[in-house]
C-alpha cells in the first residue's frame, strides 16, 4: 500500500511538471507554424496526451483484459468532457467560436454515437456486446476522414500569431527548445500517468474492484491526467483554444484511433461496460454542444463548468451504488 501511495505522489508531480513544459512548447509551436492554439490542441497536443490511453488499451487487450480497455476509453472521454472542460471553465470561462460549434464538436458527438450504436448490437441483431475487428477497421476509417478534414482546415486557415485570452503573446522560442519542451513534457506526462495509474490500480484492486470499474474510474482518470494538467495550465495561462482543442481532439482520437487499433488487434468484449455508460458518454457530448451554443452565448461559463463536474460526481456515485456483487 505504501509503494502505491508513493507512485501516486511521484506520478502526480511528473504530470504537473510535464504539463507546464508541454503547454509552453505547444504555444511556441503554434506561433512558429502560424497555427491557431485551437488547431494545435486539436492535433498535436491531443494526440500526444492520448498516448497513455493508446498504450494502456492495447496492453490491456493483449493481456486479455478487454473490458478494461473499453472502460478506459469510455471513462476517459466522459472524464475529458465533464471534468476537464468543467474545471477549465471554472478557472476561466471558455469562449467557443461558431466554427467549432458547427464543425468540431459535432464530430465528438458522432464518435460517441457510433460507439453507442456498435454497443447496441445485442438489442439490434442479437449478437454479443463486443467490438469486432470489422468495427475496429470502421473506426479507423472514420479517423482517416477526421485527419483529412483537419489538414484541409489547417491549409485553409489564415496564419495567426497565438494570443492568450488576456492579450499577451507567446514568447518566441528556438526550435530545439520548443521540441525539447514538447517531448520532455510528454515524457513526464506518460511516465507520470503510468505511475499514477499503477498506484491507483493497486489500491483499487486491494479493495476488490472489477476490471471494468477500474477502467471506467481509476484508469480513465489516470490516463486523462495529461489532458487535465495540460488543459488546466493552458486555461490558467489564457489559452482556452489549447484546452478545448485538446479535449475535442482527444475524444475523437480515443474512439476512432485508439479503440480502432485495439479492436483490430483483438475483438473487445464490453463485459461490465453497459449501455448506460455509452449513453452517458453520448449525453455528455451533446451537453458540451448545448453549453457552448445556447446557455452561455457561445461561452462555457463557470456555472456550467461547476454543473459539468457535479454531473461527473453523480455518475461516479451511480457506478459505486451499482457495483457488481
Amino acid at each position: 500500500m505504501t509503494l502505491n501511495i508513493v507512485l501516486l505522489i511521484v506520478g502526480l508531480l511528473l504530470i504537473l511538471g510535464g504539463a507546464n513544459y508541454m503547454t509552453d512548447g505547444a504555444a511556441a509551436l503554434a506561433k512558429r507554424m502560424g497555427m491557431s492554439d485551437f488547431l494545435v490542441g486539436l492535433t498535436i497536443v491531443s494526440m500526444m496526451t492520448s498516448a497513455p490511453e493508446l498504450v494502456v488499451s492495447i496492453t490491456s487487450a493483449v493481456n486479455a483484459s478487454t473490458e478494461m480497455a473499453i472502460g478506459n476509453i469510455v471513462g476517459s472521454n466522459i472524464f475529458n468532457i465533464l471534468v476537464i472542460v468543467g474545471i477549465c471553465a471554472m478557472i476561466k470561462p471558455i469562449k467557443v467560436t461558431s466554427g467549432i460549434m458547427v464543425n468540431e464538436i459535432p464530430l465528438v458527438i458522432l464518435s460517441s454515437v457510433v460507439l453507442l450504436v456498435m454497443g447496441c448490437a445485442p438489442f439490434l441483431d442479437g449478437f454479443s456486446m463486443e467490438l469486432t475487428r470489422v468495427d475496429g477497421l470502421l473506426l479507423l476509417m472514420f479517423f482517416l476522414v477526421f485527419m483529412r478534414y483537419t489538414f484541409a482546415s489547417a491549409k485553409k486557415a489564415p496564419a495567426s500569431d497565438p494570443v492568450s485570452q488576456d492579450g499577451s503573446r507567446t514568447k518566441p522560442l528556438p526550435l530545439w527548445k520548443t521540441l525539447c519542451f514538447i517531448f520532455g513534457g510528454l515524457a513526464g506526462l506518460v511516465f507520470g500517468g503510468q505511475w499514477f495509474v499503477d498506484g491507483a490500480s493497486g489500491v483499487a484492486r486491494s479493495l476488490g474492484w472489477s476490471d471494468g470499474l477500474i477502467g471506467l474510474t481509476i484508469l480513465a482518470a489516470g490516463t486523462s491526467l495529461p489532458e487535465l494538467a495540460t488543459s488546466a495550465v493552458a486555461a490558467a495561462r489564457g489559452f482556452p483554444g489549447i484546452c478545448l482543442g485538446n479535449v475535442i481532439g482527444s475524444n475523437i482520437f480515443n474512439i476512432f484511433f485508439v479503440l480502432g487499433c485495439t479492436a483490430t488487434v483483438m475483438p473487445l468484449q464490453f463485459g461490465n461496460i453497459n449501455i448506460v455508460d455509452l449513453i452517458v458518454l453520448a449525453a455528455a457530448s451533446v451537453l458540451l454542444w448545448l453549453a457552448g451554443w445556447f446557455f452561455g452565448k457561445r461561452t462555457i461559463t463557470r456555472g456550467e463548468g461547476c454543473c459539468f463536474v457535479m454531473l461527473y460526481i453523480a455518475y461516479i456515485v451511480y457506478l459505486y451504488l451499482n457495483l457488481p456483487s
